[in-house]
């Protein structure tokens, strides 16, 4: 187990859901956490909660300025950093014939595409400058793995375009890491109980079992136990190497039909 006392650590979306449970967690195992988010109350209110010389600072990392100026502004409160969760994100349900590809498209790629790599650029190069060693955990989706059978009829074509796109490019950066003082992790949670699946759904005891929905406490516990184990990729459901197979079956399927395998 990862013993964060006496380690600064910065939480974006921490104002709620997911990355309230990690700095919560965070905190427990002694961390200081710079708490950021939109939402600068919600960020108070967490830092309050979970105290150890937390901190709430407000952020909107769909600007692409702001990543590298959360960091510089971390570094400034704490000198030292020694992991960043990039857990900010947004959801958009809009089917992908009716999507306009409009100025909210696009803001929803630079907030859960492009955000955690500008973060990563900004903490790398102050690594590199100090001669540290940092973590970074990126929040990604089971959305980035696959079109899971639980939300099909939901519509989150561009979501998990965002979200692929979050594997990917992480998956390209673990081959750049290999040569920088960086560890990298992704998060592949599943069905998590946000404030916005409560909003429709206010009782989390009573939630259908096929839904399969996990607190955010869990998924934080989860998280943390896969960086101990210096995972690469830290999924919270059983389903999200089901939901795969598919994908796995067209291509080997196309491969067969194509004449290129037996």
């Amino acid at each position: 187990m990862i013993d964060y006392s006496g380690q600064n650590v910065l939480v974006t979306g921490g104002a709620s859901g997911i990355g309230a449970a990690l700095a919560a967690g965070l905190a427990a195992r002694g961390a200081r956490v710079a708490v950021a988010d939109r939402n600068l109350a919600g960020a108070d209110a967490v830092a309050a909660r979970i105290g150890g010389g937390a901190i709430a600072l407000a952020c909107d990392l769909v600007d692409p300025a702001a990543p590298a100026a959360l960091v510089e502004e971390v570094y400034g409160q704490f000198g030292t950093l020694s992991l960043i969760c990039s857990n900010a994100g947004a959801g958009k349900a809009k089917r992908v014939l009716r999507e306009p590809f409009d100025e909210t498209a696009l803001a929803l790629f630079q907030l859960n595409t492009f955000a955690g790599f500008r973060l990563a650029q900004a903490y790398v190069a102050r690594l590199e400058a100090e001669g540290g060693r940092g973590r970074l955990m990126l929040t990604g989706s089971e959305n980035s793995l696959s079109v899971p059978d639980a939300v099909k009829r939901f519509a989150m074509g561009v979501y998990g375009a965002s979200k692929h796109g979050l594997l990917i490019m992480a998956e390209w950066l673990r081959e750049e890491a290999r040569e920088k003082p960086l560890d990298l992790h992704v998060l592949l949670p599943g069905g998590v109980y946000t404030p916005l699946v409560a909003g429709g759904l206010p009782d989390f005891d009573k939630l259908p079992p096929e839904m399969n929905m996990i607190s955010p406490e869990r998924c934080a516990e989860l998280a943390l136990k896969g960086m101990d184990l210096g995972l690469f990729y830290i999924p919270t459901h059983a389903h999200l190497a089901d939901d795969m197979q598919p994908r796995v079956r067209g291509v080997a399927d196309a491969l067969k039909a194509l004449g290129l395998r037996d």
